[in-house]
């Protein structure tokens, strides 16, 4: 295996990042979580617990509540008019804010570094807002319509067959981890597929991505953040290594074109190397996520898992209604780009809007009895898991077609397949899924 060299840690530049991002973020959540203020509350609450009470009390105070960084919402309305609206954007530049000092500037500038950059950090697609959003999506998109992912169906299919043969063989002596051996295995492997990465490789991204992961979250610890720094450098060298190479010899892969576009459309490095974090990246943190969300859930509800076993066809709604009561993604963020009107409440320019994504899903005006999970809910699909307007998920196709795939196998290969024992959440904050799933397979 070839072992990808990291760039050296350069730690003044490392703790002038650390401190922008979450030392001096910590400190002030950490504050305002005392104060009971709502945001504070939500993102410095114990990692993997229950978000969901929290959620409801905030939906308490309101369409629309102040908080120390902006506002925030649990509606689904309010969520989708911020998620839909030209009047707010992904991007939030802490250098732009007004009355930033000259010296958070210089400071900015120095810890600036494309190693240690990660997927929420200019100029990633997640936080770009038009024109250059626009045209950084329609260089990767036409890899993501219908007719590209259907195709990838049997190629799904095979991977997903080939790793419950495995995971049968390792159930031989007892339970397994379903994560482990499964549900981060399958969407890995497609990804690298999609991008031309050695399959060989796939230990090395699930480690590499776990650790990365980290940094959507606001407010790490020193040594969590220096963790997930050098897996985002790790992740960049083997980036540089996998750009050359597909320079001298192109695939027929999404990496290949990108890396071989004409003058007119290509990429500076800085810009190639975020958008192929960011699909690594999004191509395999939401599956992994949804399908073990998807498992432990139909577990506890053994009459539906009992439904699903019988007739697999029913999995396409069943994910649905995973991806609303319980999303991967819990929370997103947007800044009003000009003075506006939200929910009955003047926005000044400038202000940072987080919707809780996991609380929208939830919201009573849009869900009957939206704590009850129920696959055969009939308006599941309103569910705003994977955004809405320009910065709809770019890949929720494949990864709809994934869960359901790995889903369904698992449920006609096992079907009295049951989870054995609590399992333990993922360290996060802003992505909600299993870090360890055991399961019984008989």
């Amino acid at each position: 295996m070839t072992v990808t060299a990291r760039p050296a840690l350069r730690p003044a530049r490392t703790l002038v990042r650390y401190t922008f991002r979450h030392g001096v973020p910590a400190a002030f959540l950490a504050v305002g979580a005392r104060r009971d203020d709502p945001i504070g509350r939500v993102l410095r609450r114990r990692a993997g617990a229950e978000p969901y009470a929290l959620y409801e009390q905030i939906r308490a105070r309101g369409p629309l509540s102040p908080s120390g960084i902006g506002l925030v919402t649990a509606s689904h309305a309010v969520t989708q008019e911020v998620l839909r609206s030209d009047s707010f954007g992904s991007a939030w530049d802490l250098a732009a804010l007004p009355g930033v000092p000259g010296v958070v500037h210089r400071l900015l500038a120095f810890g600036d570094e494309l190693d240690a950059t990660g997927v929420a950090e200019p100029p990633s697609m997640l936080v770009a807002d038009p024109p250059d959003h626009t045209r950084l999506r329609r260089l990767v998109s036409r890899s993501f319509t219908p007719r590209a992912t259907l195709a990838s169906e049997s190629m799904i299919q095979a991977t997903a067959d080939r790793l419950l043969d495995e995971l049968d063989r390792r159930a031989v002596d007892g339970p397994v981890d379903l994560v482990d051996a499964y549900a981060a295995q399958l969407p890995v492997l497609v990804i690298a597929d999609l991008l031309g990465v050695p399959t060989d490789r796939r230990e090395d991204f699930l480690r590499w991505g776990a650790a990365a992961a980290a940094t959507l979250d606001v407010g790490l610890p020193f040594r969590r953040y220096v963790a997930a720094e050098n897996a985002l450098r790790a992740m960049h060298a083997f980036l540089r290594e996998h750009f050359d190479r597909l320079r001298r010899d192109p695939g027929e892969d999404l990496v290949s074109r990108l890396v071989t576009l004409p003058a007119d459309d290509a990429l500076t490095e800085r810009e190639l190397h975020a958008t192929v974090m960011l699909l690594l990246g999004a191509g395999f943190e939401t599956t992994v996520n949804l399908i073990g969300n998807a498992v432990a859930l139909v577990d506890a509800h053994r009459d539906q898992w009992d439904a699903l076993a019988a007739e697999p066809a029913g999995w396409d709604d069943a994910v649905e209604e995973v991806l609303r009561i319980d999303s991967p993604v819990q929370l997103t963020g947007r800044t009003a780009r000009a003075d506006v009107e939200l929910a009955g409440h003047a926005v000044p320019e400038g202000t940072r809007v987080t919707v809780l994504l996991g609380a929208a899903n939830r919201d009573p005006a849009v869900f009957e009895e939206p704590a009850r999970f129920d696959v055969t809910r009939p308006n599941a699909r309103e569910h705003l898991a994977f955004s809405a307007g320009i910065h709809y998920c770019l890949g929720a196709g494949l990864a709809r077609l994934e869960a359901v795939v790995a889903l369904r196998a698992l449920t006609e290969r096992f079907p009295a397949l049951r989870v054995a024992g609590p399992g333990e959440r993922r360290d996060l904050r802003t992505l909600r899924g299993f870090e360890v799933l055991p399961v019984r397979l008989r």
